[in-house]
């Protein structure tokens, strides 16, 4: 088992790396700031009944803080076209038609920089200080031929009801009416990841709740952090430490974030999710031939490996990160000393790892204690830090559940 005082530790981490709530209240008002814009009655989209909300990091609850103050906050979000279908546009058509409403939407909001189009979104920059930039990814739904096509190949569609399609300039039908478009589904992926933690999530705001005499429902998602957040953000700042330099090889989110969601067992304390995730997630690849399979839990047709086959370095850069995330953490796990603590993981987390141990000051009974203690509400589980020595062999996949 790890010592209380790596555990202390591990919460000090994981409270170092959490962005504020001030951001999440930022990124919250600046959605729906510009969803308000395409309902206005000027709006060229409004009869189409547009809906702007968060997806990724900021919707799961495991954003982390920017390596440096050079960096920016990348918030992700969707604008759904939802009275719209692929039969009434082109891609084009539509990247084309949100494009001109979000900068005139900049305009009007006296945004100094210009809205840049990426390859899915387009993105605007907001100021300096406000240290981040929100990526608008144009959609339309997609749940009628995302049913059929899971019933098709005989997958469960309990997801189905969330699916979209998104544009995707370097589509071959981008300029042509065509129902060959990326789909997506990032409402049907958060909420399988809240599945995945749900009686946790809701044990811990519940207790919030009761500790500033406050309904449950006055408690926004964001305010709560399980075990699982914690232990993927702490993994994320893992990952971003050790490939600083080969950010192209880097192990995408969504992969460490989906082995990690499928791993983890429910423990309310951040040391026994961290390795139970790094002891099992490996085990969630499948593998078909020379295929490595990790599937979109929202759309099990996705394969979130699947640049693997043409770029295998991303492929070993993934087993390279495990390996060593496992041998920093297995050797954190016996420590006491605060030093030896803090030189376990440096070489991979850099300073966090020292703001962290700020936060611990000695009480009794422990060397350690984390300055605050709403993020290690919970009672104990067992566990054991004992990694495989040696990497799973993916097996033949076995459908999706």
């Amino acid at each position: 088992m790890p010592t209380k005082n790596a555990e202390d530790f591990l919460t000090a981490l994981a409270e170092e790396l959490a962005i504020s709530d001030s951001r999440y209240e930022q990124a919250c008002r600046s959605y729906k700031s510009l969803g308000e814009w395409l309902h206005r009655p000027e709006s060229a989209v409004a009869k189409y009944d547009p809906q702007v909300y968060v997806q990724g990091s900021f919707r799961l609850g495991t954003a982390i803080r920017p390596l440096n103050d050079a960096e920016e906050y990348d918030v992700d979000s969707v604008c759904l076209l939802q009275s719209l279908g692929t039969k009434d546009l082109t891609q084009c058509n539509l990247k084309t038609l949100v494009g001109d409403e979000i900068k005139a939407y900049r305009k009007a909001q006296n945004m100094v920089k210009p809205v840049r189009e990426g390859r899915r979104c387009w993105v605007l920059d907001y100021a300096d200080g406000a240290q981040f930039h929100m990526d608008v990814v144009p959609s339309l739904p997609n749940a009628t031929q995302q049913r059929i096509l899971l019933e098709t190949y005989g997958y469960d569609l309990k997801w189905s009801e969330t699916a979209m399609v998104i544009t995707d300039i370097e589509s071959p039908v981008y300029q042509v009416l065509s129902d060959n478009w990326q789909r997506s589904n990032p409402k049907g992926y958060a909420e399988w990841f809240k599945m995945r933690m749900r009686d946790v999530f809701e044990q811990r705001r519940k207790m919030l709740a009761e500790s500033i005499k406050a309904s449950v429902e006055e408690i926004p998602d964001y305010k709560v952090r399980t075990p699982l957040q914690s232990a993927i953000m702490i993994l994320k700042r893992h990952r971003d430490g050790m490939f600083e330099k080969r950010y192209d090889e880097r192990p995408i989110s969504i992969i460490i974030t989906t082995l990690a969601a499928h791993a983890y067992n429910g423990e309310v304390k951040i040391a026994d999710a961290l390795y139970s995730i790094l002891s099992q997630m490996d085990s969630f690849i499948v593998r078909d031939g020379d295929r490595y399979i990790i599937r979109n839990p929202s759309d099990p047709l996705e394969n979130f490996a699947d640049k693997w086959p043409n770029h295998p370095e991303r492929k070993d850069a993934f087993y390279e990160w495990l390996d060593q995330a496992r041998q920093d953490f297995r050797d954190l796990a016996h420590q006491i000393e605060k030093r030896r603590l803090v030189e376990s993981v440096r070489p991979h987390m850099g300073a966090v790892a020292d703001r962290a141990a700020t936060r611990l000051s000695p009480t009794p009974g422990s060397m350690l204690q984390p300055a605050t203690g709403v993020a290690a509400l919970g009672v104990a589980a067992s566990s054991t830090q004992a990694f495989p020595n040696t990497r799973r062999e993916p097996t033949s996949p076995k459908g999706f559940a």
